[in-house]
């Protein structure tokens, strides 16, 4: 019998296929045609380059096998298609649907295989080649193809090509014609490729990056490296560059010029110009050219001092014809790790990075570029100095702008193939020398691109794919290649391979354990940490302490820069972010791409601001702050604070009081000084009288990331307090005696407490308020009661499953004893036994409460609570939860703020007085969550548009929220645009004891054991007194002593 194969193996499926035609990988630059066309480094105006941008023809099919058969034909009428943008990802312009997923392939595991469904693109347009150019080599280059792709130029074959975030140029000379010309292009969603494409992120697929068209002489400059070597004392340097000239055509090139110029910042020759004369090319061959500049103490290049060169490289022939000019900047400066730190001009640096996808809201990873220089302005702005490119190779001009701006760069290898672990076999391809080309591949086309870039100071090899033969072999060409750099891997965790050691998601506990370690000469970082979904991260501040305290620890990065959100609006107008799932994407992870520290629009959440004031550069400690005496230490690694005006000013209850500023001392980095605040404390100083001492470090003049007076860091101190003996108390004092008289009556179901202009009334059967009268007003719709609930935030994603499973969302009260007395006739006191538990299990919590009702109005309520039983490991809050009317919307509080705060995630926040509605304390998270608390709060208002409303004090402190939400309402809406259409009759107002930390237990560690709510014995009290603002400030009454009796 004979047996016939049905298969045939394709192009996509091939790993053995890399390419076809595809050039050697190169370096990127622009050929130009003079030095004045060169160094305004706008590729547009190059006579030799031109993009293909723009609108195109497009044609979906669902495989292959079923995409229009020779649409590439010349003369074939694509007129009835639809238009694509390119660059876009097809998905977000409306053809097959966006898929999410963390680890999951979206198709069967069998690699090479991929599934038949296999969505493919037809692209088509036709361009212009001008008369200029005839005689030139043309070169198409596709700076992105998700995943794989076919071109065709004018009906002929020109190549494949995959490696979807990598550069592929092809030469197309021999296939265009002057004037008229077509290109078409079949792209791939799912390649061979794909199975090491497989990162935390969208399946998008399309052309999503430029492509254009470079012309370049037959003479020219094919490749450049360039290589800025310092001294043994990082002073002078050795500018080497190794220029690669090829001849283009069949004759050979003789007499040929090189032409080597340096320029400073002010475009002033830095270095004597280098010039090598009569050079000869046989035809249709390259010849190396190794060129050493020696340069005098140039200015060194750093995150926090980004001093660019510009080196020009002119091609001339004989006759001193300019036939091209190349631009490029460089940057002085050097890498290497010596006694267990990684140095940057011989000084270990601090890693204050974040992980960054490329992402925009309405372009998928078509990401513009005014939107990749806001990421940029935007981490300048919170203290951000570095960035790994997770988990593939960025655009190209994203790491032009950090050579500008100062960021140092781990550029990460498009390599990824985490969905392993699922079959139990991580190291699948890792550690299968088949794919061993497909790997090299990946490294050496992205260290051939970017090695010019001084931004760039780690290579890494890609991200969660285990370890194998195949990672040894990208690290040793990347050492034969650069030498100049360091090499990373996570996966590689004895650094056999590499030079840094790195761990992913280690604890504070863990961290400490490396950082103690003292057999290996290798530094430590963490390439991913504090995973910022939703509310979170908490506990920066014990990362960096542990990061300040041991050696050998050098930072790390933040996961991750940026929610992958997707703009979509609902059929009324309401925007919301999509994530996984939202598209009927299975199997998907849901909100898990919701992870970033600003939202997909650029908001900058809690977690950012929180991130800037953990990593500002400058630390202020307290000497005598009574007499103004600090000390400041300067945390930069190479810059001194001469760039920066220091201001002050002096708070009593929010308002300020003196104010001004002082010189800049010079402080060299790491070097620590102290200044004097001149400010006096005022002769009316009285007694219960906050201070606050405010210090500011600002931009002294405008930089290219932020505008003179952008606040760099700040820190506040408390003045110390003592009472002034002669001014005595006695304004503040409140004779219980002299109060108005209560009126007590024990009703049927309720027990009713009347004062002069108040009314409170008491449920027997439960023991809680149930009414409260101020002036006529209904001042309480439910409450207060016990809570210990919270909406879970996405970092209680693990440990909600634990309290629902001790149903502490489900708890219920038991009122076990209820009594009442009448003190005197101005303060009667009702003691309530309650015991709170939940159904089915068999712990609780037993509390006692006093409620002490003052002819005032005020009332202290003093609460105890003795866990028992088997308890939970933590629970969520402890406090109390108020109804009130919607009318009293208006917030002031004095404490923590302006924006919300948690325990282990409120350095960013001063102490002072601020002001919101109950609108504006919410944080409106992508997917809505706990939100809006306010931590260290000494006391709240809550006020309607006459003024009147509630005063809340904690004795001494509270935390406290509030919402037009309930926490149900929270935790059942997936999207914001779910909670527009709430429109509950009460404010659901929060006053708490404690609230469980936040972590970042999403993808890390649980809280910290001191941010751990532990069921526990607990105490706390709270004063709660109506009040018109028209009769008394809240400062006033926060200022009152009752003897609490």
């Amino acid at each position: 019998m004979i047996k016939q194969s049905y298969y045939n193996q394709k192009d996509w499926e091939n790993i053995d296929l890399l390419h076809r035609n595809r050039m050697k990988s190169r370096a990127y630059f622009i050929s130009c045609q003079s030095i004045e066309e060169a160094i305004n480094y706008d590729r547009g105006s190059s006579g030799r380059f031109k993009s293909l941008n723009g609108s195109w023809k497009f044609n979906y099919s669902s495989c292959p096998e079923s995409a229009l058969e020779n649409f590439f034909s010349e003369g074939y009428d694509v007129s009835g298609w639809d238009d694509i943008k390119v660059p876009s990802n097809w998905q977000m312009e409306g053809y097959g649907r966006p898929h999410y997923t963390d680890l999951y392939y979206p198709f069967p595991i069998d690699p090479p295989r991929v599934s038949s469904e296999n969505p493919t693109g037809l692209y088509r347009r036709e361009f212009y080649i001008p008369k200029s150019w005839d005689g030139d080599q043309i070169v198409l280059r596709f700076d992105g193809v998700d995943s794989a792709f076919h071109v065709w130029i004018n009906g002929n074959e020109v190549g494949y090509s995959k490696g979807s975030r990598l550069p592929s140029e092809f030469d197309i000379t021999k296939y265009i014609r002057i004037g008229e010309n077509s290109i078409s292009v079949k792209v791939y969603q799912f390649c061979d490729g794909s199975y090491i494409e497989d990162q935390d992120m969208w399946w998008l697929s399309g052309i999503f990056r430029d492509v254009s068209l470079l012309a370049r002489h037959k003479v020219h400059i094919n490749d450049l490296t360039i290589v800025t070597e310092l001294d043994g004392e990082y002073k002078d340097s050795n500018l080497n560059i190794k220029i690669e000239l090829e001849n283009y055509s069949m004759e050979a090139a003789r007499g040929i010029k090189v032409e080597v110029m340096l320029l400073d910042g002010e475009y002033q020759e830095a270095a004597k110009k280098a010039v090598v004369d009569d050079v000869c090319i046989e035809g249709g061959s390259t010849k190396d050219l190794n060129i050493e500049i020696p340069v005098n103490a140039p200015h060194k290049w750093s995150a926090e001092n980004p001093y660019l060169y510009d080196v020009i490289i002119s091609i001339k022939d004989k006759e001193d014809r300019v036939l091209e000019v190349i631009p490029h900047k460089i940057g002085f400066r050097n890498i290497e790790v010596k006694n267990g730190n990684f140095l940057v001009n011989g000084v270990p640096i601090m890693i204050k990075g974040v992980n960054r996808h490329e992402w925009h809201p309405d372009h998928g990873r078509a990401v513009p570029y005014d939107w990749m220089v806001q990421d940029v302005i935007l981490m300048k702005r919170h203290n951000i100095n570095a960035v790994r490119t997770s988990h593939y190779t960025n655009d190209v001009r994203f790491y032009e702008l950090c050579d500008e701006y100062g960021l140092y760069v781990m550029d990460e290898a498009d390599l990824e193939c985490h969905g392993f672990e699922l079959i139990g076999d991580e190291n699948c391809i890792s550690n299968d020398p088949s794919w061993e080309k497909a790997y090299v591949d990946r490294i050496e086309r992205m260290v051939e691109r970017d090695k010019n870039h001084p931004s760039i100071i780690m290579w890494s090899l890609g991200n969660e794919s285990g370890f194998g033969c195949n990672h040894e072999a990208m690290a040793s060409w990347c050492k034969n290649k650069d030498a100049t750099r360091l090499i990373h891997y996570e996966g590689d965790i004895n650094a056999s391979a590499v030079d840094v050691v790195s761990t992913m998601y280690s604890s504070v506990e863990k961290l400490i354990e490396y950082g103690k370690k003292t057999d290996t000469k290798k530094p430590h970082i963490l390439c991913e940490y504090a995973h910022a979904m939703g509310n979170g991260p908490g506990g920066l501040k014990e990362y960096w302490d542990t990061f300040y305290k041991y050696n050998r620890l050098q930072g790390g990065f933040v996961w991750e820069w940026v929610d992958h959100g997707i703009r979509r609006y609902t059929d009324t107008g309401e925007e919301y972010f999509a994530y996984g799932g939202d598209f009927g994407d299975e199997p998907n992870n849901s909100n898990f791409c919701i992870d970033g520290l600003v939202q997909p629009n650029h908001t900058p959440t809690p977690g950012l601001i929180e991130y800037k004031k953990v990593i500002e550069p400058i630390k202020v400690s307290n000497i005598d702050i009574s007499r103004g005496r600090v000390e400041i230490k300067n945390l930069y690694d190479f810059s001194t604070l001469d760039y920066l005006n220091i201001s002050w000013d002096l708070l009593c209850y929010g308002t300020i009081i003196q104010s001004g500023t002082i010189e800049t001392p010079h402080i060299e980095p790491k070097e620590t000084k102290e200044i004097l605040i001149p400010f006096n404390i005022p002769k009316e100083y009285k007694d219960r009288e906050d201070y606050w001492l405010n210090i500011y470090f600002t931009l002294s003049n405008d930089t290219l990331w932020a505008e003179k007076g952008h606040e760099v860091a700040w820190h506040q101190f408390k003045i110390p307090n003592k009472p002034n003996e002669d001014l005595g108390l006695e304004e503040n004092k409140i004779d219980v005696g002299s109060m108005e008289e209560l009126i007590c009556e024990d009703l049927n179901k309720t027990i009713s407490i009347k004062g002069f202009n108040f009314e409170i009334g008491f449920n027997k059967c439960n023991g809680t308020i149930e009414k409260w009268n101020y002036d006529g007003i209904n001042m309480l719709n439910k409450g207060p009661s016990l809570n210990f609930w919270r909406a879970p935030i996405d970092n209680d994603m693990y440990v909600v499953k634990e309290w629902k499973e001790k149903f502490i969302h489900l708890l219920q009260s038991r009122l076990d004893g209820l009594e009442f007395r009448i003190i005197n006739k101005s303060l009667i006191e009702v003691k309530t036994k309650v015991y709170i538990s939940p159904p089915t299990l068999n712990w609780g919590i037993d509390c006692q409460f006093s409620y002490k009702i003052y002819g005032s109005g005020d009332v202290f309520i003093d609460l105890e609570g003795h866990p028992k039983g088997d308890l939970p490991d933590s629970l969520p809050r402890i406090g109390f939860k108020m109804e009130i009317p919607k009318e009293f919307e208006n917030i002031t509080w004095y404490g923590r703020g302006p924006g919300e705060s948690y325990s282990d995630s409120k350095l960013a926040n001063k102490f002072g007085i601020y002001k919101k509605t109950v609108d504006g304390l919410h944080t409106p998270y992508v997917k809505p969550q706990e939100n809006g608390n306010r931590t260290d709060v000494k006391w709240v208002s809550a006020l309607n548009s006459n003024g009147i409303g509630f005063f809340i004090s904690g004795m001494p402190y509270i935390d406290f929220s509030a919402h037009n939400y309930t926490e149900q309402d929270l935790e059942n809406a997936l999207h914001t645009f779910k909670l527009i259409n709430i429109n509950r009759d009460s404010i659901f107002l929060n006053i708490d004891y404690k609230q469980n930390g936040l972590g970042s237990n999403s993808c890390g560690p649980r809280p910290l054991p001191q941010y751990k709510l532990s069921p526990e014995d607990f105490k706390m009290g709270i004063r709660i007194k109506p009040f018109s603002l028209n009769e008394m400030s809240e400062i006033a009454l926060s200022k009152q002593i009752i003897h609490h009796m």
